[in-house]
């Protein structure tokens, strides 16, 4: 092909492919219109309902154009008007995700700026951002400025890179794998369990530590396992411990359970991804020996009511951490001389990712601290206000919560168990406010969890009319 027909051929193409980047009259136009469709949703969200059971229709892609205002009409009946209404304040069933409107903006800036930073040769100051919650989270958790950190995904991936640099550090591969203990409570989040499969350590034993009656790590009983499992010839290698289980809101006894693990020479995890935030609240007696964990994860997108997508883990062994993520390649070799740790590629999984930091500091700055601690406050005092007009109502309740989740049945006199699903069936057909349901040493419960930064008194005085009407329905 001569010149002039490649010059042509470009030319055709650059047409037809600058239609990529639209001018500034069409952002504008684009902007206003999403504008205005979230102060609308925003807006509609104290009269909406908490949960849809309705199903989303077809939203296939064939590779068409098509009108933008179709298509936001389209997203809202079908991804806003589906399911769990995640940003409502009435989503007091599993643990809430945030979304807080500055948030939004923080993904707007990094999404058009589009800066790369896991590795901090490409973007010194993106990366300098994520190091700086990082360090924000290590003052936070009174960790050493020696550990390191990573913003990633959520629980379940930070999880993973917690997981990964105890078992490089203790070494559990081949024949050691089967004789490996973990020792947990049966309330741990499920992603403990999928990470160490995840991981190639489907096989250890795992040990379930009984519980007190307030759902909480028996550390006496832990300290006796491990005795016995040692004399065994069993090789006791990682202890996770919670501060907030999903399930109950319970924190094991972190400070007894350190002592052991000081004591054996274990690892010592510790997953407050749901709860870890409340340190900054009344509760942070109870939090007492979460900074001698050898690693921590926590979730900003719960406890800071950020957008989904927005986790946190802290590792103390640096070296451990390094070696399980850090990787040398030829094209990488610019990045080489930097110190490893301002690079969070080199301890965590991922390489290419969201410019996270941003959605966590931009809110920070602007807001400051003290409304996240207020909004963290009123959970906890909403959640002693529901339980108790539960009471009133003639409901039982589980245990005095350390947080801000809690369960309830009511005690009919007879099918207990059957009526009480059924009441939950009729909960999520009314869907005014998302509650869940669990079981909880083998009785059938509806579960609250309140953390939503919309959830307010008014939220939990529907959710009581609510259950007072679906429960008149089921007696």
């Amino acid at each position: 092909m001569n010149l002039e027909n490649l010059i042509k051929q470009l030319e055709d193409l650059g047409s037809k492919s600058s239609k990529l980047e639209p001018n500034e009259l069409e952002r504008n136009e684009l902007i206003d219109t999403v504008k205005n469709f979230a102060n609308n949703f925003i807006n509609s969200l104290k009269e909406a309902k908490g949960y849809s059971p309705k199903d989303a229709g077809v939203l296939a892609i064939d590779g068409s154009k098509r009108d933008f205002l179709e298509l936001l009409a389209q997203y809202q009946e079908n991804v806003v008007e589906t399911g769990i209404i995640a940003a409502s304040g009435k989503h007091v069933g599993y643990i809430p995700g945030g979304g807080i409107f500055v948030s939004a903006i923080a993904d707007f800036l990094a999404a058009v700026t589009n800066p790369y930073a896991s590795v901090y040769y490409a973007n010194p100051g993106a990366a300098t951002i994520e190091n700086e919650v990082v360090n924000w989270l290590k003052t936070l958790f009174s960790f050493p400025d020696t550990a390191v950190g990573s913003l990633s995904s959520g629980g379940s991936t930070s999880t993973l890179i917690a997981f990964t640099a105890a078992r490089d550090h203790y070494k559990i591969k081949n024949e050691l794998v089967p004789k490996s203990v973990v020792y947990m409570s049966e309330q741990v989040h499920h992603s403990t369990q999928k990470a160490l499969r995840i991981i190639g350590l489907e096989d250890v034993i795992i040990r379930y530590i009984p519980l007190d009656d307030f759902h909480r790590m028996k550390a006496d009983e832990l300290d006796k396992q491990i005795k016995g499992d040692v004399q065994q010839g069993l090789n006791p290698f990682l202890i996770v411990a919670s501060a907030g289980t999903t399930d109950t809101g319970a924190i094991d006894p972190l400070d007894l359970i350190a002592d052991i693990a000081q004591k054996h020479q274990l690892w010592f995890h510790v997953d407050a991804a749901y709860g870890g935030f409340f340190i900054l609240t009344s509760k942070k007696g109870l939090f007492k020996g979460i900074e001698r964990a050898d690693s921590l994860i926590v979730d900003p997108h719960k406890g800071m009511f950020l957008p989904y997508g927005t986790g946190a883990v802290l590792i103390k062994n640096k070296s451990a951490a390094l070696h399980s993520n850090y990787y040398e390649a030829n094209y990488m070799q610019d990045a080489t001389n930097e110190s490893l740790v301002k690079s969070s590629a080199n301890i965590s999984p991922e390489l290419t990712k969201h410019f996270r930091g941003l959605r966590v500091w931009l809110p920070l700055q602007i807001h400051g601290i003290e409304p996240f601690i207020a909004c963290s406050e009123e959970k906890l005092v909403l959640t002693q206000y529901f339980r108790q007009r539960l009471i009133d109502l003639g409901f039982k309740v589980g245990p005095e919560p350390d947080l801000s989740v809690s369960y309830f049945w009511y005690p009919f006199e007879s099918d207990e168990e059957a009526k009480n699903r059924r009441l939950m069936d009729e909960i999520h057909k009314d869907g005014e406010v998302f509650l869940s349901s669990s079981i909880i040493k083998g009785r059938f419960v509806i579960r609250m969890a309140i953390l939503s930064f919309r959830t307010k008194k008014e939220t939990i005085d529907r959710a009581v009319s609510m259950i007072e009407s679906c429960l008149a329905k089921v007696k």
